[in-house]
C-alpha cells in the first residue's frame, strides 16, 4: 500500500498537518490550485498573553475575477512582516522551555528575502519535517501536468505518484465522491487526529488548540513526535 498525503502548502502549519504526512508515504504539493483569501496558506495563529494572535505575511493580490495559483501569489516585501513575526515569537516564546532549541535556526529562515509565498513556506515546512524526522518524498501538483476539480483531481494526482491510497482529513467525507475512487482502483482513508494537550505558555489563559505546530515545538521540544502516531 502506498498513501498519497495531498496537501496546500500552509504557513508555520499545526499540529495536524504533520500527523497527517508522518501517516504518508508521499506529500504531494498542491501548489497549482487556488489561492483562498484570508485562509492559512499566508498565516497561522499563535498563543500570545493576550490569547490567540495571527502570524499574516502580507502578499499582493490579483484583481478577484482572476484565478490566483498559490505557486504564483508574491509576498510584499517591502513591509518589515518577518521582523515582526520574530519579535512577536520572541516576546512570547522565549520562556517556553524549548524555544533555544530551535529559535536560531528559525530565525535565519524568516530573515532571509523572501519574494515567493510558496518557496516560504516549502522551506518551513521542510525545515520542520526535518525537526520532526518526517522523511517522505514531496511532488508537487504544477509538476505533474494534470488538469481536474475535486474528486477527479485527487485521483489522477494518486495514480500520477504511484498511490493505491488517498490519506484525507475529515473534512473530504463533504465533497468526495467516493464512488468515483473506488471506481479508479483508489482505497480512502480518514486521518484521525484529536489536538493533543500539552502545557503551553499563559496557561492562566487555557489550553488553546491547534495553534502553528511552533506552539507544540517549542513548549514540548522531541517530545512532539509522539503527537505524530505511528507511520
Amino acid at each position: 500500500m502506498t498513501i498519497a498525503v495531498i496537501h496546500q502548502p500552509q504557513y508555520l502549519p499545526y499540529l495536524g498537518f504533520f500527523h497527517k504526512l508522518n501517516q504518508g508515504d508521499i506529500f504531494v504539493v498542491m501548489d497549482s490550485v487556488q489561492f483562498m483569501r484570508r485562509g492559512i496558506q499566508h498565516r497561522n495563529k499563535i498563543k500570545t498573553s493576550k490569547g490567540e494572535q495571527w502570524l499574516t505575511v502580507p502578499v499582493f493580490h490579483q484583481s478577484s475575477r482572476e484565478e490566483e495559483y498559490i505557486k504564483d501569489v508574491r509576498i510584499n516585501s517591502e513591509l518589515p512582516w518577518a521582523r515582526k513575526h520574530w519579535n512577536t515569537l520572541l516576546t512570547n516564546y522565549s520562556p517556553a522551555p524549548y524555544f533555544d532549541l530551535y529559535a536560531f535556526e528559525l530565525q535565519q529562515l524568516l530573515k532571509e528575502e523572501w519574494h515567493d509565498l510558496c518557496e516560504l513556506n516549502m522551506v518551513l515546512i521542510k525545515w520542520l519535517m526535518e525537526v520532526l524526522i518526517i522523511k517522505k518524498p514531496i511532488a508537487y501538483l504544477s509538476e505533474l501536468s494534470i488538469d481536474g476539480t475535486k474528486s477527479g483531481l485527487l485521483i489522477d494526482i494518486c495514480k500520477a505518484v504511484g498511490a493505491d491510497t488517498y490519506l484525507s482529513g475529515s473534512g473530504g467525507k463533504e465533497y468526495m465522491d467516493l464512488s468515483l475512487f473506488q471506481a479508479a482502483g483508489i482505497n480512502v482513508i480518514w486521518q484521525e487526529f484529536n489536538s493533543p494537550f500539552y502545557k503551553q505558555v499563559f496557561p492562566e489563559l487555557g489550553f488553546l488548540p491547534n495553534l502553528s505546530i511552533i506552539d507544540t515545538l517549542f513548549c514540548c521540544g522531541s517530545k512532539t513526535r509522539d503527537f505524530l502516531g505511528d507511520n
